[in-house]
């Protein structure tokens, strides 16, 4: 009789390339159960979003056909983790679980308690890194602290030796044979019941094999051009790589090695260039995780604790304005819009809708980090909470307060040709370059050129930002004065 298997627990780490607990599970010689477990309650307050749970749905099917080609079979459950890894294990006689790490506060606790109970049953639990170049505990300053500036943080990344090769997918998996029970991919409910992703349908591929092929389409089209290309978001200028990184359908070892080696072979100008500006944002992911380990009250609690008394406005509807594209700044409806059909937005947008929320309307980071949080295809905790915090000027790393993104000479530096806004916002996109980034301002003729009626076609401004911007300051000199 064969002895049981190793239980091989999926989570954000959905491929087979590099995964460092699927190779454990390899050269264990053991069987391999391959499991993933629907929980969504364990990940506290920020139960996956709509379009998370779309994704997921999407890729959690190519990797049980990854799986069913390789010889093993994905078992999906639902239910508490710990749960139903000791039933599994009781079913099967396995003596062994291996997982790669999540690193949500939340997560961290759960899973601690996870391996103290399995191993109270005398069952081996031993978790892997799959998902960042260095582990968050590693990197510290001089003085034995954590990085709060990404300069420094990102220097001492680069001063330690090289993260290790990826190694590749396996040949074959001997996968368990015994016959487990397991739900159907649509008995997880992911996908929503009324259709709203056509949209991200058209916009994606989800899986391994659609992470190699957005990896393959950057290094050929945009790495020379990146460092001019990226903050323009009417052209392919990004990888497009955060929901993939997300829910670890490539890793950050992966792209590491294949962007430095392409790199050392690209003789394009800008190539190399291009390169290392683009390992460089992933490490600004590496610090986002850095930042939610050591200070995991982040997540809803700004870092800078003096940013606790600002004087925030709850305002629902300018709020549901901004969420839903009629702000009246084209440049920040275009995001908001593209957010809600395609479930991404460009980073430099994404950085013009958060400064307008926060400075322009005054309304608090975690609105708009949960607004996100339940739209974006890459809702990854960590970015998200760095990203919000690094526009409010209350986090690590932060753009000073005083820093207010202008929507409107955002986009005219940005989207000259206004090619970005007129795809999203096409109620104005006959009107002229000139006009289209304020079309308050336009003269009558020209709105009437256009066919645009403001207040009818297209709104007017939700605010003037000029205003907006004195009374943000005003706000922050409140907080510096009880400082």
């Amino acid at each position: 009789m064969k002895s049981g298997p190793v239980i091989l627990w999926f989570r954000s780490d959905l491929r087979l390339e590099d995964n460092p607990a699927l190779q454990a599970a390899v050269e264990s010689r053991a069987p391999i159960l391959p499991v993933f477990i629907w929980a969504p309650k364990e990940e506290g307050s920020w139960t996956p979003g709509g379009a998370s749970r779309w994704w997921l749905h999407q890729s959690l099917r190519e990797l049980s056909f990854s799986l069913e080609k390789k010889g093993a079979k994905l078992c999906l459950r639902r239910g508490k983790s710990r749960e139903v890894l000791a039933d599994l294990a009781r079913e099967t006689g396995a003596r062994t679980v291996y997982w790669n790490r999540r690193y949500e506060p939340e997560i961290i606790r759960r899973d601690a308690a996870i391996k103290e109970g399995l191993r109270a049953e005398k069952i081996q639990a031993e978790s892997f890194n799959s998902h960042l170049l260095f582990e968050p505990w590693e990197l510290k300053t001089q003085a034995g602290e954590p990085y709060k500036v990404f300069t420094p943080f990102w220097k001492s990344c680069l001063s330690r030796p090289e993260p290790v090769a990826p190694k590749a997918a396996p040949a074959k998996l001997e996968g368990f044979s015994g016959g487990v029970p397991s739900l159907n991919l649509n008995d997880l409910e992911l996908e929503p019941k009324i259709d709203w992703a056509k949209g991200m349908r058209e916009a994606w591929r989800p899986g391994e094999t659609g992470a190699q092929r957005e990896l393959a389409r950057f290094l050929e089209d945009a790495v020379p051009a990146y460092l001019e290309d990226r903050d323009k978001p009417a052209c392919s200028g990004t990888s497009r790589l955060s929901p993939h990184l997300h829910f670890g359908e490539i890793g950050p070892r992966q792209i590491w090695h294949i962007v430095k080696q392409a790199a050392a072979h690209d003789r394009r100008s800008g190539g190399q260039r291009g390169a290392e500006g683009f390992l460089r944002e992933v490490g600004w992911r590496e610090f986002a995780y850095h930042l939610i380990y050591h200070f995991p009250h982040t997540i809803e609690r700004p870092l800078r604790a003096e940013f606790e008394r600002f004087p925030w406005k709850q305002d629902g509807q300018a709020l549901k304005a901004w969420q839903k594209g009629l702000t009246g700044y084209p440049l920040v409806d275009a995001g908001m819009r593209e957010l809600w059909t395609t479930g991404w937005m460009h980073n430099r947008v994404r950085m013009i809708v958060a400064s307008f929320l926060v400075k322009d309307l005054l309304i608090p980071w975690q609105e708009g980090a949960k607004w996100f949080w339940d739209t974006l295809v890459d809702a990854d905790l960590a970015s998200n909470t760095l990203g919000w915090q690094w526009t409010a000027g209350c986090g690590a790393d932060a753009a000073p307060y005083f820093r207010i993104f202008n929507p409107v000479s955002q986009g005219e530096k940005f989207d000259p040709g206004a090619d970005y806004v007129r795809r999203w916002i096409p109620e104005l996109a006959k009107l002229s370059d000139e006009w289209i980034h304020r079309p308050w301002e336009a003269p009558v003729e020209s709105l009437k050129k256009a066919g645009v009626s403001l207040g009818k076609d297209y709104p007017a401004p939700l605010v003037d930002h000029a205003q907006a911007r004195d009374l943000a300051l005003r706000a922050l000199d409140t907080i510096k004065k009880k400082a």
